[in-house]
């Protein structure tokens, strides 16, 4: 359907709903991401349940939905649940579409308070953009759901046909878990005919994206052991090797000299990119004078379309605590980002022979805590894709880019499993100066804006619309 299709298009209104709404949807954001959320097993799960009861307080004060529940789901085959998510769904009427809006409300660990200019659960605007941790990933999408179904209600009132189903997920930052059981658990509450995903970023602050490519990812500990115990290191190096220098050894082997991924059975995906220069990656992922790229091919190849590998942490004595002594035991956490095309298992598979055939001296591996989430392509051809890129050229008065990202989300498989007739729209708040997972994290509220009008488009024309 295009927009001459539909019998009434709202955009003059809802754009001044969106405008006249954003100083609440700027305070209720503020007023969550004040809630620290860590939703990591070291961090307290009393957060995070405020953050899931804050959440759909929200979600209820709209008075569109016939049910709204805070709810867990387990993990895997045990009895250990997961963290609490917000579900709410209202039955479509008419022969109008179900659309499912998802964000997460957990938020990554702040790391130092030093790194951060201003304390990072004390949302602070400088400028035209909002600092905190989770004042755009993904709090700021939780809120562009809300702040949108305001808007439109505003406009046509709460007795509309379309049908709403919402799920606000609470461990989206910790591998989504429970995730799988949770769809299975509540399928019929969040069946929809289109999926609206807003956790991803924009091409700018002025251009919309709409992501059609994601990269699956492989995460695990990887721990790397030489001795019963620690011994002292001037009687015993240089003969007995210690674990740091083994550790050392086999992660050099995982790239190459220009830096790029050398593990044997992990693939890249073929697809063309838009243009983006080096010095515009020099800029965006803040290199330092006299650093180079590494890996080879254009840059957004390397980002959308190449596996990664990271080591995102190490576990081994600080510097302020070490003594000569030969380390008996290292770990890291490896992360590994898979290209489109290639299931995450035959990725982690490709890691685990390499590091176990890698591994010098025969020092002694051990894998745990293991994670995996296959990427994932959108298919751009239907109905509602359409909707959603009109929906942003006249919400951001620019041509939305269709876009790859170098993130994950995994439980996007999850989604597509459970609901494959569902079509999957991958939209999000960010932009390259979010910083996302980083000190000083932050929105622009602009982008913010844009956003919010064009969700309640997106909205307002599919429930005009005939499933």
């Amino acid at each position: 359907m295009t927009d001459a299709d539909h019998p009434i298009d709202h955009l003059t209104e809802l754009r001044d709903a969106v405008q006249q709404g954003m100083p609440l949807a700027i305070s209720d954001l503020t007023d969550l991401v004040r809630i620290p959320s860590v939703s990591w097993s070291a961090f307290d799960p009393a957060n995070v349940a405020r953050s899931a009861d804050a959440v759909a307080s929200l979600v209820r004060a709209l008075d569109v939905f016939d049910s709204v529940a805070v709810t867990r789901a387990a993990i895997g085959d045990g009895e250990q649940q997961g963290q609490p998510a917000v579900i709410a769904r209202r039955k479509a009427k008419n022969g109008a579409p179900t659309v499912l809006l998802y964000a997460h409300h957990d938020v990554q660990p702040p790391g130092k308070d030093e790194d951060w200019q201003t304390s990072p659960f004390e949302p602070t605007v400088r400028g035209d953009r909002l600092y905190a941790r989770g004042a755009a990933d993904d709090k700021a999408g939780v809120m562009a759901h809300v702040a949108a179904i305001r808007a439109l209600t505003e406009v046509i009132g709460t007795d509309f046909d379309l049908g709403l189903a919402v799920f606000i997920e609470g461990e989206e930052e910790f591998g989504s878990r429970s995730f799988a059981n949770f769809l299975r658990d509540n399928k019929q509450a969040l069946a929809a005919d289109a999926i609206v995903v807003a956790d991803s970023d924009n091409w700018s602050v002025d251009i919309p994206a709409l992501t059609v490519g994601l990269r699956g990812n492989v995460t695990f500990r990887l721990t790397v052991s030489t001795l019963e115990h620690a011994s002292h290191s001037g009687m015993y190096g240089g003969a007995a090797p210690d674990a740091m220098l083994a550790l050392a050894k086999l992660l050099a082997t995982l790239h190459d000299a220009d830096g790029a991924v050398a593990v044997e059975g992990m693939t890249s995906h073929d697809a063309q990119v838009p243009e983006y220069s080096e010095d515009q990656l020099r800029e965006d992922a803040a290199l330092l004078e006299g650093v180079s790229s590494i890996g080879r091919g254009p840059v957004l190849s390397r980002l959308w379309n190449q596996p990664t590998i990271t080591i995102t942490g190490i576990d081994a004595p600080s510097v302020a605590n070490a003594s000569n002594t030969l380390i008996p035991s290292v770990a890291v956490r490896l992360s590994a980002r898979v290209a489109p095309g290639q299931a995450a298992k035959d990725a982690y598979a490709a890691l685990e022979r390499h590091v176990r055939s890698h591994a010098p001296f025969g020092a002694h591996i051990a894998i745990d805590e293991v994670d995996v989430g296959d990427p994932f392509l959108v298919d751009t051809s239907g109905w509602a894709a359409v909707e959603a890129k009109n929906a942003m050229k006249d919400a951001w008065g620019a041509e939305p880019v269709e876009t790859g990202i170098g993130g994950s989300i995994p439980f996007i498989a999850d989604l597509v499993r459970e609901f494959p007739d569902a079509q999957i729209l991958v939209t999000g708040v960010e932009d390259p100066d979010t910083r996302a997972h980083s000190p000083n994290e932050s929105l622009h509220l602009g982008v913010f804006r844009r956003a919010i009008l064009t969700e309640a488009l997106l909205l307002s024309r599919l429930n005009n619309r005939v499933a």
